[in-house]
């Protein structure tokens, strides 16, 4: 592991003490950033933009020159995987991510390749080392990956969805296939995440953004043994002093209890589960991140600060947490309201 000027990150997913409480914010290099517009319309799309690694790394460390964060994460999407698989990742305009190809049976499945990440995925490890060498230790640099389950839900439904009932129908129905797919997406995961470790990232995050959607029988049937199979194949392969986040959005109760046996370093945590709740869920087994509800960023600078305050608060003392919102930025916030709740952030929690 390279030497980092800040690690406060870092320390804090390992539940060591800290200073302050880090801070990030998911989906920081985006639309609201007008540098951001810039380098898309240069680009011309965005598969243009995330498959440039110079172009992504620009994006990637464009929210480090305005806000004091203590963490970027590099600028990708969560559908590259299915992409290298052969499913042919499109964007339409206002409807998001497509797939040319959908899956609908066992044999749809079997053709699936598993992808290699330094030859399939190779601009996404370009980006992160490029990445990694400009920032020079300033800062921790995040890779993530998609979850499986999430993974498969676009791969189904061949697109975003509103009820996922095709997706679920699926894992209602053809129970066997789905538990190959979803182990085949684990498989790939597993190899995608340590490349991005061997290129340069410090921790990595799997974004399972519609594990909420499933019932909690169906998300320990169909998500969390992915999840595990993510965390256990990474620590098998030597990658076990790596931090691992899981951010499973839409999960409450004892289904984050689960999550904490994992072996995970940390769980990120959305705005509807209390903070407090969740460490007494979590018993302070792992790491806690998050979990401010986004649209506070459209409130005054002094509501915001009280609600940074109230997260604080609500996640309490000692070691292990990691401030984020509790989903990510929206396109058309205003980018200095960021900026407020990161000086926020570490005024506030500063011991």
């Amino acid at each position: 592991m390279k030497p980092l000027k800040n690690d406060t990150l870092l320390r804090a997913l390992k539940r060591q003490l800290t200073e302050y409480t880090p801070v990030w914010a998911m989906r920081q290099a985006g639309r609201y950033l007008p540098e951001y517009r810039a380098v898309r319309a240069k680009a011309g799309s965005f598969m243009a933009l995330a498959t440039n690694p110079e172009l992504a790394c620009e994006v990637t460390i464009q929210p480090l020159r305005r806000f004091d964060l203590d963490a970027v994460i590099i600028f990708s999407d969560i559908l590259t995987i299915p992409d290298a698989m052969g499913q042919g990742l499109f964007f339409a305009a206002g409807e998001g991510p497509k797939f040319k190809k959908i899956i609908q049976t066992p044999a749809d499945i079997e053709a699936l390749p598993v992808p290699d990440p330094m030859d399939d995925l190779r601009y996404v490890m370009d980006a992160i080392a490029l990445t990694a060498k400009t920032l020079a230790g300033a800062v921790p640099l995040l890779g993530f990956a998609g979850s499986p389950w999430t993974l498969a839900t676009y791969m189904i439904e061949g697109g975003s969805s509103k009820n996922f009932a095709r997706s679920k129908a699926f894992l209602l129905n053809q129970p066997a296939a789905a538990h190959q797919l979803l182990d085949k997406l684990a498989q790939a995961t597993v190899a995608y995440l340590a490349a991005q470790i061997d290129s340069g990232a410090d921790a990595v995050q799997v974004f399972d953004s519609w594990g909420g959607v499933l019932s909690p029988a169906m998300y320990r049937e169909f998500s969390l043994p992915y999840l595990q199979q993510i965390v256990t194949g990474l620590r098998q392969a030597g990658y076990a002093e790596t931090p691992v986040i899981l951010f499973s959005k839409g999960v409450h109760g004892s289904v984050l209890g689960d999550m904490a046996a994992s072996g995970a370093h940390a769980l990120g945590v959305d705005w509807t589960t209390d903070m407090n709740e969740a460490r007494q869920l979590t018993a302070d087994k792992v790491a806690l991140q998050g979990n401010l509800d986004p649209c506070v960023l459209y409130a005054d600078d002094a509501v915001i600060r009280r609600e940074v305050q109230q997260v604080l608060n609500a996640y309490g003392e000692g070691p292990g947490h990691v401030f984020n919102l509790g989903h990510g930025m929206h396109p058309d916030m205003a980018p200095e309201k960021l900026g407020v709740m990161v000086d926020a952030v570490h005024e506030l929690s500063r011991k």
